[in-house]
């Protein structure tokens, strides 16, 4: 994704914060088990079944969360075919996979789990989809390795009770280039504060039951066009 979010010259529109939509999703702390399956909501996978291992913690984005986050990510980058995406805590790969399904050029999916790994092995050898490579390994051991600036998407989904949020944002912010887009999935409310002291600001915010997710960018990214309204959803 070499191209910026907007046009140079043009100066941002005007925003107004705006309440936070609350999805009627059920949030992971009320699920009691992870559902079998979920599905790959749009793009060349579309209908595509996830199965979900049993696996202690394991609570797959839900379909709808996805259907909001890849309308989001469709008005802002309309194209996405020179993509290079991470999925930094694939666990059943429902967020790596769906962005490999609406046109990615690459997406690399990271998890530690063995079991979780041959699952995403497994549908990568379904789907025949080549540009998804997956990488067995510690989430932040792995990121070590990449150079700056080595992705345009990445999307997070750390385990929620982990205390990995801030961790996550540090090594997104590193890799992201310039005018890229990150995704982050969290039991609690990112607010601005937080999210500048990362280097990020927020672009589209949302509530499904407990479940806050958040669509950034960083503070120091290409100014956006004016054409492309950044209606923020955030706050109480």
């Amino acid at each position: 994704m070499r191209k910026t979010l907007g046009a140079p010259g043009k100066r941002r529109a005007a925003t107004k914060a705006a309440p936070a939509r609350s999805l009627a999703t059920p949030s992971r702390s009320q699920f009691t088990h992870a559902p079998h399956a979920v599905r790959i909501i749009g793009g060349a996978y579309k209908r595509t079944p996830i199965p979900v291992a049993d696996v202690a913690g394991l609570r797959p984005t839900p379909d709808r969360v996805r259907v909001t986050l890849f309308n989001w990510i469709a008005h802002l980058l309309p194209d996405l075919s020179s993509t290079r995406g991470l999925d930094l805590f694939a666990g059943a790969g429902s967020l790596g996979f769906e962005l490999a399904s609406r046109g990615a050029a690459h997406v690399t999916l990271v998890e530690r789990d063995p079991r979780l790994l041959a699952k995403l092995h497994a549908l990568r050898e379904r789907l025949n989809a080549n540009q998804v490579e997956i990488v067995a390994g510690e989430a932040f051991g792995v990121a070590r390795r990449w150079p700056d600036a080595q992705f345009d998407m990445i999307l997070l989904d750390p385990p929620f009770d982990a205390g990995l949020n801030d961790e996550a944002l540090r090594v997104a912010h590193r890799l992201l280039a310039a005018d890229g887009l990150v995704y982050l999935e969290s039991g609690e409310r990112l607010d601005d504060a937080q999210a500048a002291a990362h280097g990020f600001e927020i672009v589209r915010a949302a509530r499904a039951g407990r479940v806050h997710f958040h669509l950034l960018r960083r503070r120091d990214a290409g100014i956006i066009d004016p054409r492309t309204p950044l209606v923020r959803r955030h706050g109480e």
